[in-house]
C-alpha cells in the first residue's frame, strides 16, 4: 500500500507564508528565518493593535497580509467579521462583515463565536463560523464572493474546527448536538459538494476536530475523528472509506500524520491518544491500532511530530514527548499553566504557549529540557503564526508582531 501524507494540503503560497491552521502543511512546522526566542510587551514588539470583538481564530500570513476573524458584539447579536491588517504596520486594511445574527448562540466559556481559523489561497480567503455558514472573500478588499449557509446544524458549545482544502474542495466537520456529518463544499461556487452522515450513532455527538487529509494509494483521504470512532472518508464523494470505534465525545485536536499512521484524540473527558495505520476497509479496530497513551493526552492542543518524536501537552500542563512509532515515552513534564493552544516547532525548538499569556521553550529532543520562557497580558488561547523571521501571536484583545 502506498501512503502519500500531506497534512491538509500544501497552498499555493509562498515559502514564507502561514495560509492556514498550524501552518503551511497545517502540522505546526515554522520554516525559514528565525523568530525571536525572546518577547514581552516592551521587547521585540514590531508592532501591536487590539481587535475589536473576540474570536480564537489563529492569525494567517500570506502575501504581506495578516487575516484573522472576530465577532463583535451588538446587543444580544453578533457581527461576524473578517479582517485584514499590513504585515508591516499592523494597519487594518480591510474590515468586512460575513453575517450579522440577532441572536447570539451559547458557547462553552473557553469558546469563541469566531474560533475556526482562516484559509488563504490564490488570492482568496476562506472562512468558517461554524453553523453561521461559511464565505469566501477576496484577499484585496474583502468583497463577498461566496456565501454558504446551508450546512445549519444545532451547535454545542459553540464552533471549532477550521475548514481544510484540498482538490477544490472545503471540507468541515459539523458535529452538533444532534445528527452529526461531515460535509465538502466546492471552493470555487461555495455550493455543497457531499454531506455525509456520521456512521456511528454515539451517545453524545458533539466534536470540534479539524480534519486532514492522506493521500492512500492516489486517492485523497479525509481523517476526521468524531463521536465515539474516527473515520476516513473518500474526498470525491464522502463516502465512508474505514474506521476505528473508540468512546468519546468533543474531539478537539487536529491529526497528526506520519510513518504511515494518523494519530489522534478520541475524548475529551477521558483523553487517549491513538496510533493507527493508514488504509483498509470498514472497521479497522482490530487490525489497525498501533499504540494508545492515555498519560499526559491532550484534550484540546493538536499533537506535534518531529521526526520520529510526538510532542504533545495535557490541557493541565502534562507535556510530553514519544517515540511516534511505538508509542514509547521519552520524558514526561509538567509545565506551568492550562494549555488550548497547539504546540509549534520553530527555532529548532517546541513553543508551548499556555491560556495566561505564559510561553515555554523545550527543546526537540529525547530528554527534556527548558530553554526559556517569556509572558504577556491577558487570555491566549489561539496558536501563533511565524513568518519571515516574525511571529504573530493573539490575545483575547490584542494582536502582536515580534521581530527582532
Amino acid at each position: 500500500m502506498m501512503i502519500e501524507l500531506i497534512a491538509m494540503c500544501v497552498l499555493s503560497a509562498g515559502a514564507g507564508d502561514w495560509p492556514q491552521f498550524r501552518g503551511p502543511n497545517s502540522d505546526g512546522h515554522a520554516v525559514g528565518l528565525a523568530t525571536p526566542v525572546e518577547w514581552s510587551e516592551t521587547k521585540n514588539v514590531a508592532w501591536k493593535v487590539s481587535i475589536p470583538g473576540l474570536g480564537w481564530s489563529s492569525p494567517v500570513v500570506v502575501d504581506g497580509r495578516v487575516f484573522l476573524t472576530t465577532a463583535v458584539t451588538r446587543g444580544e447579536g453578533l457581527s461576524l467579521r473578517v479582517l485584514a491588517l499590513e504585515a508591516k504596520t499592523g494597519k487594518t486594511i480591510w474590515d468586512r462583515e460575513v453575517r450579522a445574527v440577532d441572536k447570539a448562540p451559547s458557547i462553552h466559556t473557553k469558546n469563541s463565536h469566531a474560533s475556526p481559523t482562516p484559509l488563504i489561497r490564490d488570492g482568496s480567503v476562506f472562512v468558517h463560523f461554524g453553523a453561521q455558514g461559511m464565505a469566501r472573500l477576496s484577499a484585496a478588499d474583502g468583497e463577498l464572493q461566496w456565501t454558504c449557509f446551508e450546512l445549519d446544524y444545532p451547535p454545542m458549545h459553540g464552533n471549532g474546527g477550521s475548514p481544510v482544502l484540498h482538490d477544490g474542495k472545503l471540507v468541515v466537520v459539523c458535529d452538533g448536538s444532534k445528527d452529526p456529518f461531515v460535509a465538502a463544499v466546492d471552493a470555487k461556487t461555495g455550493k455543497v459538494a457531499w454531506k455525509t452522515p456520521r456512521g456511528v450513532k454515539a451517545r453524545l455527538t458533539h466534536s470540534f476536530a479539524t480534519p486532514t487529509v492522506a493521500m492512500v494509494n492516489g486517492k485523497a483521504q479525509v481523517l476526521a475523528p468524531g463521536p465515539d470512532h474516527f473515520a476516513a472518508y473518500d474526498l470525491s464523494n464522502g463516502a465512508e472509506l474505514w474506521r476505528v470505534l473508540a468512546p468519546g465525545w468533543s474531539v478537539v485536536p487536529q491529526p497528526a500524520l506520519g510513518h504511515g499512521l494518523v494519530i489522534y484524540n478520541h475524548d475529551y473527558d477521558h483523553p487517549e491518544l491513538m496510533a493507527v495505520k493508514l488504509g483498509g476497509q470498514g472497521d479497522v479496530t482490530d487490525s489497525h491500532v498501533v499504540w494508545r497513551i492515555k498519560r499526559g493526552a491532550p484534550s484540546t492542543p493538536s499533537p506535534l511530530l518531529v521526526g520520529d518524536e510526538l510532542y504533545f501537552v495535557s490541557d493541565d500542563g502534562i507535556a510530553s514527548c514519544v517515540n511516534a512509532k511505538t508509542g514509547d515515552r521519552h520524558w514526561m513534564e509538567r509545565i506551568e499553566g492550562n494549555y488550548s493552544a497547539s504546540p509549534i516547532s520553530a527555532n529548532g525548538r517546541v513553543l508551548f504557549l499556555n491560556e495566561t499569556g505564559l510561553a515555554t521553550w523545550v527543546k526537540a529532543d529525547k530528554k527534556f529540557a527548558v530553554l526559556g520562557t517569556n509572558e504577556l497580558p491577558g487570555r491566549t488561547f489561539a496558536t501563533p503564526a511565524f513568518v519571515d523571521g516574525a511571529m504573530y501571536l493573539r490575545t483575547d484583545a490584542t494582536l502582536y508582531k515580534f521581530a527582532q
